[in-house]
C-alpha cells in the first residue's frame, strides 16, 4: 500500500468521530482559530487545503470558502455539517483551478506531502499579488509528547508524517518564488486548566526563548513580486502646525516621480500664518497639483486621517513639514513599492549618522528601545516606529481603515494606526534608511516625556490586541 492511499485509509476511517474529537480538544482548536481570524478578514475568499470535516473554514466566515480534502469521507462530513461553503476530494499536489483566491491555508498537511516544493509551485496558481499564504504545523519538539499524548487519548490520532523546522519551510517557500512575511510560534499549553492555561499561552508563549517552545508554528508568505514595474500616481500627504517657515522649501524641493504627485496639506489650526503661506505657494507653483484642508480635529492621526481619505492617487506618502525627512528621499520609498519590495514602506532614520542636533540622545535610546519592542510585538522587524514617513497603496490603506474597529481610535500620532493595521492585514513590511536632518524652522511637538509614557501604554495596548489571540 502506497503512503497516499494509507493516508486516505486512516482519514476516512476518522471522519466520522472527527467533529465529535475536535470538540473534546476545542481549546486547542479554538486558539488556533483564533490566531488565524485575527489575520483573515471576515468576507474573505479562503481556499483551505486539508479541511477536515469543515470547522475551521467556516470558524473564518469567508465570503466564499473552498475546502479541499484527499479523504472522500472527510469531505462528506464537511459537506454534511456546513454546506454553505464548497468542499471537493482533491490532492493539493496536483491541483487545477481556475480562480484565485485571497488567503491559501495549509492546516497541518506539510508534513503529508511527497514533494512540497511542486506543491508550493501548483498552488501558485490560485494565487495573486494580494493572496497570502499561511501555513500550520506542529512544533519539532513536540513530536514526543504528541505521540504520548496521542497513546493517552490526549489528542486526534494522525498517520506518521515529516516534521520540519521552520527554516525548512522557509526555503521550500523561497524555492518556489514565494516570499516570507512572517513566522510566528503559538500555544505553550494545549490543554485548558483554568488561569494555568491563560497564563502559558497568553504571557509566557510571547516570552523570548520561551517562544521557541511552542506547539504551534505558522508562516505567512505571498509571491514574489514581479521584475516588471507598474508606473503609478502618488498623493504625499503633508500636516502641519505651525510650519509656514517649511512650506517653500517643501514643494521646491519635492522631486518629480511617478505619472502624478499631488500634494495634499491638512493644517492643524495653525497660528503663525502656515494656512497663508499654502495659499501663495499653490498660487506660486500652478504647474502642481496642491490641494489643502483644515483639520476637524487636533494631532497628526487625525490629519493622516483627513488626508487620505481625501487623497486621489493611487500610492499614499506622509511627509513631515519639518522636513527632517528630506523630501529628497521619497522617490527611494516609491521605488520599494511600485517594485514590490514590501506593502507598507517605513522610514528608518537610525541607519545613518544624523546631523548633530537632529534627534536628542533620550530620544534615540527611545527610539531604540520601542523598535526593539515592535519588532517582538509584530513578528517583523522594526528598526524605527516613529518616522514620519509612511507609505502604501491607496488599497491598502481603505482595507486598513475597514478594519480600524478592530484597535479602535486610540492613535494621536497617526503612526501606530498604520502600524497596527498593516500588522493585521500580513502586508509585508520593508524599510527604506533615510538620514535624518536638523529642523531649521519652527520647533517640534514631540514631548519626550509625556508621549513616551503614550508609547509605553500603546505597547501594551498592542500586547492585549495583537500578543493576546
Amino acid at each position: 500500500m502506497t503512503k497516499k492511499k494509507t493516508i486516505i485509509d486512516f482519514f476516512d476511517r476518522a471522519a466520522k468521530t472527527r467533529s465529535k474529537g475536535r470538540r473534546r480538544y476545542r481549546y486547542f482548536y479554538r486558539l488556533m482559530e483564533n490566531y488565524l481570524k485575527f489575520y483573515v478578514p471576515e468576507g474573505s475568499s479562503v481556499l483551505l487545503v486539508g479541511c477536515g470535516t469543515g470547522e475551521l473554514l467556516d470558524a473564518l466566515k469567508p465570503a466564499h470558502g473552498v475546502g479541499i480534502d484527499i479523504s472522500p469521507e472527510m469531505i462528506a462530513e464537511a459537506r454534511k455539517n456546513f454546506p454553505q461553503h464548497e468542499f471537493l476530494v482533491a490532492d493539493v499536489e496536483e491541483l487545477s483551478m481556475d480562480r484565485t483566491f485571497d488567503v491559501v491555508i495549509f492546516s497541518d498537511v506539510i508534513g503529508y506531502l511527497d514533494d512540497i516544493q511542486t506543491t508550493f509551485e501548483r498552488v501558485r496558481g490560485v494565487c495573486t499579488s494580494e493572496t497570502r499564504v499561511m501555513i500550520t504545523y506542529f512544533n519539532i519538539f513536540w513530536q514526543f509528547p504528541l505521540l504520548l499524548a496521542e497513546r493517552l487519548r490526549l489528542k486526534l490520532r494522525s498517520p506518521f508524517f515529516a516534521w520540519l523546522d521552520p527554516d525548512d519551510i522557509a526555503n521550500l517557500l523561497d524555492l518556489a518564488d514565494f516570499d516570507i512575511i512572517r513566522k510566528n510560534k503559538k500555544i505553550l499549553f494545549p490543554i485548558w486548566i483554568p488561569l494555568f492555561s491563560w497564563l502559558m499561552n497568553f504571557v509566557f508563549a510571547n516570552l523570548p526563548l520561551i517562544r521557541q517552545m511552542c506547539l504551534l508554528e505558522i508562516v505567512s508568505a505571498r509571491l514574489k513580486p514581479l521584475k516588471e514595474r507598474e508606473e503609478k500616481s502618488v498623493t504625499v500627504l503633508i500636516p502641519t502646525r505651525n510650519e509656514r517657515g517649511n512650506i517653500a522649501a517643501a514643494l521646491e524641493r519635492l522631486p518629480e516621480f511617478g505619472t502624478h504627485v499631488e500634494v495634499l496639506f491638512v493644517d492643524g489650526h495653525s497660528t503663525d500664518g502656515t494656512l497663508g503661506e499654502i495659499e501663495a505657494q499653490a498660487a506660486k507653483h500652478p504647474e502642481m497639483d496642491i490641494r489643502w484642508f483644515s483639520q476637524d480635529g487636533k494631532g497628526k492621526g487625525d490629519a493622516v486621517r483627513k488626508g487620505f481619505a481625501n487623497a486621489r492617487c493611487d500610492i499614499l506618502m506622509i511627509l513631515d513639514a519639518d522636513l527632517t525627512v528630506p523630501p529628497e528621499e521619497l522617490p527611494k520609498f516609491y521605488d520599494a513599492i511600485v517594485e514590490g519590495k514590501g506593502e507598507f514602506i517605513n522610514g528608518s532614520r537610525l541607519v545613518y549618522p544624523m546631523e548633530d542636533r537632529a534627534m536628542r540622545f533620550l530620544n534615540v535610546l527611545g527610539n531604540k528601545f520601542f523598535s526593539i519592542v515592535f519588532t517582538w510585538l509584530l513578528d517583523q522587524r522594526f528598526k524605527d516606529t516613529l518616522c514620519g514617513t509612511k507609505v502604501l497603496t491607496r488599497d491598502n490603506y481603505n482595507k486598513v481603515a475597514a478594519g480600524r474597529h478592530y484597535f479602535g481610535d486610540f492613535d494621536p500620532f497617526g503612526d501606530f494606526d498604520l502600524i497596527f493595521g498593516a500588522a493585521k492585514l500580513n502586508l509585508k513590511i520593508t524599510e527604506v534608511p533615510i538620514r535624518y536632518r536638523e529642523r531649521t524652522y519652527g520647533s517640534t511637538n514631540i514631548s519626550r516625556f509625556s508621549h513616551g509614557w503614550i508609547l509605553l501604554k500603546m505597547c501594551g495596548y498592542a500586547y492585549k490586541k495583537i500578543k493576546m489571540i
